[in-house]
């Protein structure tokens, strides 16, 4: 394993895929930088984050000495270990909103981006993490928070990035173990508002009231509906109101 660390990049998992392209490198190599001028989160989505406050990185994982059936247990396994690694700071009410955002209570302060690389079959994955840590303005993001606004503590980012990459390897070698169920189990007890009435909106902007269950083995998320039906929502079909 190898740590790159740079004062600035356009993004993190870009730098990677294009290192990937270019050479070999070590399993769990990781790249790091204190400012990250255009981060990219889900479906597109930019992640904004002030210079040097924050954890932004990626790692390389190489899944080509095992398999992966379904690609979506390694956003659990990721998640699952963000969480774990959070816990060992003592960040309260850590919950996991689907499909990969960690929240503390109803705050977003992480957010996870995979990239899978296939070649015939599922090769490496690219994770990228941005994870607020001692931001404390948040202007025009309600929503979001950070670990000093929550717990007052002023925190090392290498120390952060350490504890996250020792459970990244803990929950990737659960994967490779086949530990699947383990896994999924541990994702859904942590998922945000499981089991709560919620509020969904559909991609036509219609909102509806239903209960999360849990997800699929593809990352589907299964949502009790009111006529006791369970439907099963893909990321872009549908959005958690909270």
């Amino acid at each position: 394993m190898s740590i790159i660390k740079l004062n600035a990049i356009d993004s993190t998992n870009s730098f990677l895929r294009e290192l990937i392209a270019s050479e070999q490198i070590a399993d769990y190599t990781v790249v790091v930088t204190q400012n990250q001028t255009q981060g990219r989160g889900q479906m597109g989505t930019v992640w904004n984050s002030q210079a040097s406050k924050n954890l932004i990185f990626s790692m390389f994982k190489d899944l080509s000495v095992h398999h992966v059936a379904f690609p979506f247990y390694i956003s659990m396994a990721v998640s699952m270990a963000i969480l774990q690694a959070l816990k060992t700071l003592n960040v309260p009410n850590l919950a996991i909103k689907w499909p990969n955002d960690i929240l503390s209570a109803n705050h977003k302060i992480c957010g996870v981006l995979i990239e899978n690389v296939i070649k015939n079959k599922l090769n490496s994955t690219i994770i990228g993490v941005g994870l607020n840590v001692n931001q404390v303005d948040f202007d025009g993001l309600p929503k979001a928070s950070s670990l000093k606004n929550i717990t007052g503590i002023h925190y090392d980012l290498d120390d952060i990035l350490n504890e996250i990459i020792k459970q990244i390897k803990y929950y990737s070698e659960m994967l490779q173990a086949e530990k699947y169920q383990e896994v999924k189990t541990a994702y859904e007890a942590n998922l945000f508002r499981k089991n709560k009435p919620s509020t969904f909106k559909n991609a036509e902007g219609v909102m509806f009231p239903g209960f999360i269950k849990g997800v699929t083995k593809y990352g589907k998320l299964m949502v009790l509906l009111e006529d006791e039906n369970i439907k099963k929502f893909d990321l872009k079909e549908v959005s958690l109101m909270y």
